[in-house]
This record gives structure tokens, C-alpha cells and sequence, in this order.
């Protein structure tokens, strides 16, 4: 599916949101109605939930099909850890959000209309935001998933490690085309590749850097766009 289309996109992730909250809604309803002594009610509300999964499931896959497994039997398992790394960025770039943007805008508001209970709610969920993307964080690092940061972590430690033995120095340069030209988070170094661009911010594959909307964000940690700086990648013929 093709999800250059930003409306599509927005319209996907709108009705993703709303068969996702369906379902909570639906399995409230139905803790609430067994609570009651209505069986048969809390049994209706329950199998509609499951229903909205399926849907919200439905629309999730439209929106991420490189999450898509068929026949997990087929899959090597370089395949499968590229898969669970990109739930674990995902995981890490929601709650990162929540705590960074979404619930802090949120408290805030409500204290200005001196909604003290709602306030506390959302700091209370700021909180927990935090602590769950710092989990994800840290399981993908122990299992070695967050393979574009560790990677390039790895390849300057071997470059050091190579000069340290006597090798070259080397030689890396930042690429003068904004189309192919590179970014690094300075917090977190997520790197920003204008070829594959940022879907699922609604950045198009394509877009240069410099033209990313100012309020965009890392996706990984939450820093803002200031946070890049330029990716210095080593020389090649081409860079030549």
C-alpha cells in the first residue's frame, strides 16, 4: 500500500485510534457490567472488543506492513530480530511522546482550568510513559535490537579500535546533497536518512532534512530537530 498519500495515512491512524479506544471502551463496559451482575451483557460487550481488535489489527498492518508475518516459520532470524526491533522503536517513540509532549501539554492545560485531578492524571502518566519507554529502551539494548544506533556505534569503535593497531585514520566527509545527506541525533544517535525519510511522522521518503517541519521530533528519544547535526560517513569513491 502506498502511504505517500498523507490524508490516507492520517485517516488510517485515526481509525486505528478509534477501534483501539473501542476496544477499551467495550472491555470497561464489560468489567463494569459482570461487576453488576449482567452476564450476558458483560459477555456482548466482551466479544465486540475482540471484534475491534481484529479491526484496529486490520488497519495497524495497512500502516505497518514491514510487521507483517505470514508464515513465521519462513523467516531466518536475522529477519525476525529486524521485525521486533522495529516494535521495540516503535514502543520507544510512543511512550517517548507521551511523557515528552503529549501528557506534559495535557497537565498543563488542566491546571490552567484549575482541573487539579485531571492534572495530577496526566503527570501521573508522564510518569509512567517515562518509566515504560525507559524498559523498552533497555531491553532493546540488551538484546542488541536497536540495530541502526548499535551498529553505528560499533563501526566507529572498530574504526578506533583498527588506528589504535596502527591502521588509518578514517577519512569522513558530510554529504552536500540534501537528498542523500544524513542526520544524526546528537542525544540518542538515531540517524535521519532522506531516502527512506520518516513515515511514520508523515515525512516522506524523499525529504530532505532541511525540509522537515521544525516541530518534528527523533523519533527514538524525543529530541528536537536542533538536536541532529550533519553525519559525517566515511569516504568512498563516490564521496570523491
Amino acid at each position: 500500500m502506498d502511504l505517500s498519500n498523507f490524508t490516507t495515512l492520517q485517516n488510517l491512524e485515526s481509525a486505528f485510534a478509534g477501534e483501539s479506544m473501542a476496544n477499551r471502551k467495550y472491555l470497561f463496559f464489560a468489567a463494569l457490567a459482570r461487576q453488576l451482575g449482567f452476564a450476558d451483557l458483560a459477555k456482548l460487550f466482551k466479544e465486540t472488543a475482540d471484534q475491534e481488535t481484529e479491526h484496529a489489527f486490520a488497519h495497524f498492518e495497512l500502516l505497518h506492513p514491514e510487521l507483517v508475518v505470514k508464515n513465521a516459520a519462513t523467516l531466518n532470524d536475522e529477519q525476525k530480530r529486524l521485525i521486533i526491533s522495529r516494535c521495540l522503536s516503535l514502543a520507544i517513540e510512543g511512550e517517548t511522546y507521551e511523557y515528552t509532549t503529549m501528557y506534559p501539554q495535557f497537565a498543563a492545560a488542566a491546571q490552567k482550568d484549575r482541573d487539579d485531578l485531571a492534572a495530577a492524571e496526566f503527570l501521573n502518566q508522564a510518569q509512567e510513559s517515562s518509566d515504560h519507554a525507559q524498559t523498552f529502551r533497555t531491553a532493546a539494548h540488551r538484546f542488541g535490537l536497536l540495530k541502526f544506533i548499535e551498529n553505528y556505534h560499533a563501526d566507529r569503535y572498530l574504526e578506533a579500535l583498527e588506528v589504535l593497531n596502527g591502521g588509518e585514520t578514517v577519512t569522513r566527509v558530510i554529504s552536500e546533497d540534501p537528498h542523500t545527506q544524513k542526520w544524526i541525533c546528537r542525544q540518542c544517535s538515531m540517524i535521519y536518512d532522506p531516502v527512506i525519510g520518516d513515515p511514520d511522522s508523515g515525512i516522506v521518503a524523499g525529504t530532505a532534512f532541511t525540509d522537515i517541519p521544525d516541530d518534528w521530533s527523533c523519533p527514538i528519544c524525543g529530541a528536537t530537530k536542533k538536536t541532529f547535526k550533519p553525519l559525517e560517513e566515511k569516504m568512498t569513491t563516490d564521496n570523491k
